[in-house]
């Protein structure tokens, strides 16, 4: 055999037991095990390193205490080999080896699957992240399980069904603000300071390219803090235009950059009760599903399509100068008729007859509701 051939597989000698935990965290869990015979072909022919089945007992024996010396740092225990002869691991290995399956697993990670399980279905579930950005988080997330358990994390994700933002720049977004408004910088004492951006609103002639509003003029606040709110980034900011707090929409903001100019309006948002506001601003009905044809003012539009979307077979047309239809499936209630209701003459059900029947019966049983008072 070629010299150069064998010096080369010797010098690898000292990754075995780290290419061994690495593929057992990729490959076994406790519903999967690797064999000893499996390991030692992984390390051969893919790795170029020599192994024998005794080699893989010694090489977990190794892992095993190792890590156990790291997770028991107060242990004053630093010696691996004195660590495996006190039998300090035997009761608490990373590692087990299943005499029914005649294999080896990983029994202990840092993330259980199904801790993975809920972390990747909130993302999916999430409109402030784009469906790219989504896939590429869970991708990140799945790197902690086995490549059995990723699969059943991908096929099991809850994918709720809600619009989502078309801006991949949402997490850039949200990282130039929490830098704005961080009072420590690399280490140093940081003054919060002012944002400026563009925002953006959609349109019922393109409504998957939202277009800038103010004809592009460039906002300046001062931002206080962000919430989410109904799977949305929302920033509560003082305006420099209108002297108030309002709150903007983290993803339809555009080319954030920070100004140096310490923000203002602390009073003014100090005297906001963030929760009890988000609690009384935002909400869900739930009923039964029916396809309905409503009238909207031109200027509610982006509220309009916050709640349907584009997708799902929601369709928008305009109705003259002034106003719109769109034709969307909802959740027939009380409260989508609350929803309607705080539009006032600016909004309108058109059909099915049934449906706004029904809710011409609603309003009229709040007002007997005050005749009765």
């Amino acid at each position: 055999m070629n010299n150069s051939t064998n010096c080369g597989r010797k010098e690898n000698q000292k990754m075995k037991p780290y290419l061994v935990y690495q593929y057992l965290l990729r490959h076994s869990d406790e519903n999967h095990v690797v064999s000893a015979s499996e390991l030692v072909g992984y390390l051969q022919e893919t790795c170029g390193i020599d192994a024998e089945r005794r080699s893989i007992y010694r090489d977990v024996d190794a892992i095993n205490a190792a890590l156990w010396i790291i997770e028991n740092e107060d242990s004053n225990m630093t010696d691996v080999e004195i660590a495996k002869e006190d039998g300090c691991f035997d009761d608490d290995k990373t590692i087990i080896y299943d005499k029914a399956k005649k294999g080896y697993y990983v029994q202990y990670r840092k993330y259980k699957a199904s801790d993975i399980r809920l972390i990747s279905e909130l993302i999916y579930a999430s409109s402030c992240v784009s469906e790219p950005e989504a896939k590429r988080l869970v991708n990140i997330m799945k790197e902690f399980v086995s490549d059995q358990q990723a699969d059943v994390v991908k096929r099991d994700a809850l994918v709720i069904d809600r619009v989502r933002t078309l801006n991949k720049n949402t997490l850039t977004n949200i990282t130039r603000l929490n830098i704005a408004m961080s009072k420590n910088l690399n280490g140093a004492p940081h003054t919060p300071e002012k944002v400026s951006f563009k925002y953006l609103r959609h349109t019922v002639d393109k409504i998957d390219q939202p277009i800038e509003r103010r004809k592009g003029e460039m906002y300046i606040v001062s931002p206080h803090k962000m919430v989410i709110a109904n799977g949305n980034y929302y920033l509560f900011a003082f305006d420099d235009n209108t002297q108030i707090i309002r709150m903007y929409r983290v993803d339809r903001m555009e080319n954030i950059t920070r100004t140096g100019i310490p923000i203002e309006g602390k009073k003014e948002f100090d005297e906001i009760d963030v929760k009890n506001f988000l609690r009384s601003s935002f909400g869900m009905f739930i009923g039964k599903k029916k396809r309905v044809q409503m009238r909207f003012d031109n200027s509610l539009f982006d509220t309009v399509y916050e709640k349907f979307g584009s997708g799902n077979g929601v369709v928008y047309q305009r109705d003259g100068d002034h106003h719109f239809t769109v034709f969307a499936e909802v959740q027939i209630s009380d409260q989508f008729y609350s929803w309607i209701c705080g539009f006032k003459r600016r909004a309108k059900i058109l059909s099915p007859e049934d449906v706004s029947e029904a809710f011409v019966s609603y309003i009229e049983d709040i007002r007997r509701c005050y005749e009765d008072e």
